[in-house]
């Protein structure tokens, strides 16, 4: 089953069955389900939560700029990223630790996925193992995001399990050499890893088990603290993705990229593409959004660079904005996140059924037939707006 297109009118009768409309529909209910504190590391960033805001600003600054009588009676929204296909343009980002907002974490996650046939990027940081969320997926497309450890046996380790379990792409996370400021997770002092969630890839790692003096079934705190020990890696450079390079024929792509001069160095060295991200704001506060990275980005990379984004994108609106300004596909993130808390799977699925629903009737009034035509003809950036005021559900 892909993903499903909905009527006119069968989209009224979403009434009938109890799923929330619209992203910050998902993102209150999941606040009343969620203790605060995994609320708050859910939908929190970094600081102030500055950038976190400034995301969201972005997509209202850039404005659409439909066609009309355009005789469209049909919309094709399917792409293909680096040989993965998916019927929408958009993946589902990768997010480690989820069964601290469901008990199915992951697994759900990649069920709906499958399901929906949308491609998921798998979390280094998951709460079970690339081994058994590619189960969970049959022959559906997937991607694995890397976090690059200090201890290169386990970076092989990692890389070499996501090969051999289908995942098509590596995602190499480049901005996370020392965790951010988050300032809602130190007041509720809550992490994931705290709670157990996040470590399945490590202690079934046989490269990580080596590093330790008991079993990690026998001494989860000692995981905790090795996996602290090694994680991140704040010295790697550009220079050692050559490294890496030589130990996957998969496609690599540098996610968490904000400059011009970062993303050409990223193809310089390698990598297959990149990914326009500021880690949801998460992890810097006071840095560029994404969308405007975006902009910069693509101009400089031209048109047959593979660029995607993410950070800040919760509409179908929001889709057809990043891929007029030179997305080729984005990420998706807290709100299939939300779709999780409030009912596992099915909750997942309604919430990027309900997106892709979205997006179907904007690229209808925009009079754009695919995704493919999108461009900056139909978007235009409005006055930058003023104090950005109550963060609400961001």
């Amino acid at each position: 089953m892909s993903v499903e297109r909905r009527s006119q009118d069968e989209r009224y009768r979403v009434g009938e069955i109890p799923w929330p409309v619209g992203a910050e529909g998902w993102a209150r209910r999941a606040a009343e389900v969620l203790p605060p504190a995994i609320f708050d590391w859910l939908a929190g960033g970094a600081g102030e939560e500055w950038t976190l805001v400034a995301n969201r600003r972005a997509f209202e600054r850039w404005r659409l700029r439909p066609r009309m009588l355009s005789g469209i009676k049909e919309r094709e929204m399917s792409i293909n990223i680096l040989g993965t296909s998916s019927p929408v343009p958009f993946l589902l980002a990768p997010i480690g630790g989820q069964t601290v907002v469901h008990p199915d974490g992951e697994l759900a996650t990649a069920g709906a996925a499958a399901e929906l046939e949308v491609p998921l990027i798998i979390s280094t940081a998951s709460s079970f193992t690339v081994e058994e969320i590619a189960g969970e997926m049959g022959d559906r497309p997937r991607w694995f995001q890397l976090y690059w450890v200090n201890d290169l046996d386990v970076v092989e380790s990692f890389v070499s399990r996501a090969a051999e379990s289908g995942c098509a792409a590596i995602v190499l996370t480049v901005d996370t050499v020392v965790m951010g400021q988050r300032d809602r997770d130190v007041r509720n002092a809550f992490s994931p890893s705290m709670a157990g969630a996040g470590l399945a890839q490590y202690v079934s790692d046989p490269a990580f088990r080596r590093r330790l003096r008991h079993s990690p079934e026998a001494d989860l705190n000692a995981v905790r603290k090795e996996v602290a020990s090694i994680f991140p890696h704040s010295h790697v450079t550009w220079d050692e993705i050559a490294w890496l390079r030589e130990r996957t024929s998969l496609p690599i792509l540098a996610k968490g990229v904000l400059t011009a001069e970062d993303a050409t160095i990223a193809l310089d060295v390698g990598m297959g593409g990149v990914i326009v991200s500021n880690h949801g704001g998460r992890q810097l506060d006071g840095v560029v959004s994404s969308l405007d990275a975006l902009v910069e980005i693509r101009a400089a990379l031209g048109d047959n660079a593979t660029v995607l984004m993410d950070s800040g994108v919760r509409r179908g609106t929001d889709v057809v904005k990043a891929l007029a300004l030179g997305a080729d596909a984005v990420l998706i993130g807290r709100p299939y996140m939300y779709g999780l808390a409030v009912a596992g799977r099915a909750g997942v699925t309604a919430a990027v059924t309900q997106l892709n629903s979205e997006l179907e009737t904007t690229l209808a009034l925009i009079g754009v037939p695919d995704v493919h035509s999108l461009g900056r003809s139909l978007v235009t950036e409005s006055p930058r707006l003023g104090n950005p005021g109550a963060r609400g559900y961001a």
